[in-house]
């Protein structure tokens, strides 16, 4: 059983997350081994703790529930300040990949991006540019002298950094995306290194690298005394001749035919 200090403030807590309403029943659910009376209790005194006039918000029913808000005096100010607010930040796709390739190569030059987009990203960047999440960082001493471009302030606290070296590394991501893929996701290098090389070794005795022959089927050539198609064709019979007898030989077989051979008379 919870003290009365940790059962308040866990009570608190859950109001606080809670996107609606939470119920008693809700409450007394979540927190186990507590009685509902002894949670109505305490949940009670949260009520009047913030009706205080040291407290800006209070602990309200609503729709059969608790809720907090804030209280109804402070409303012209409250009304003020949100309107202050800034619109919530909204990327496109083109725009986040963009985001990226300045994040992990800055300083990096407009050329540079698109080579490695692979498309022309000058309007993402200005866009980039308008949001406050990219800003330059001078010139490259290079011909022409383009532009360079890193991220932001802005960059760090909207994606909750404290500098660009937490940044997850590539071998991060790998990892994310096996966790999210499962096993099936591989390496390239490891998937090919798994396979049994189908050439062997080469005359140096060295194994083929993986390179060596990329994505190829490799078919071994049968020798003559396995290839069907190799072999020697096996002779046809000989047929009789007018005698009735069949030639001993493909000689004997010629001569016959000649012998036979009668003249044509002429026209």
């Amino acid at each position: 059983m919870l003290n009365d200090e940790t059962l308040k403030a866990l009570i608190e807590a859950i109001i606080y997350v809670a996107p609606e309403a939470v119920t008693l029943e809700a409450i007394t659910r979540s927190i186990e081994g507590e009685e509902r009376e002894r949670v109505r209790a305490k949940l009670q005194e949260l009520v009047e703790d913030f009706e205080r006039a040291d407290h800006g918000i209070h602990l309200r029913q609503v729709a059969g529930g608790y809720k907090f808000s804030s209280k109804v005096e402070y409303h012209d100010t409250l009304r003020r300040f949100v309107k202050s607010l800034k619109p919530p930040l909204k990327l496109s796709k083109p725009a986040l990949e963009t985001l990226a390739v300045i994040a992990y190569r800055q300083p990096v030059t407009l050329p540079e991006i698109d080579q490695i987009r692979g498309v022309d990203c000058g309007g993402v960047v200005h866009t980039l540019l308008e949001k406050k999440l990219v800003v330059t960082a001078g010139r490259k001493n290079v011909v022409g002298r383009p532009i360079l471009y890193r991220t932001s302030r802005d960059f760090l606290v909207h994606f909750g950094l404290k500098d660009v070296s937490e940044l997850p590394s590539l071998r991060e991501f790998e990892e994310m995306a096996r966790q999210a893929l499962g096993s099936d996701l591989l390496v390239p290098q490891e998937a090919a290194g798994s396979q049994p090389s189908a050439v062997g070794q080469d005359a140096s005795g060295d194994s083929l690298s993986p390179t060596s022959v990329p994505n190829s089927t490799l078919v071994p050539i049968a020798d003559s005394d396995q290839n069907p198609a190799r072999e020697t064709a096996e002779p046809l019979p000989r047929a009789p001749d007018e005698t009735g007898r069949v030639p001993s030989s493909e000689v004997e077989a010629s001569e016959t035919s000649v012998h036979d051979t009668k003249p044509v008379s002429g026209c």
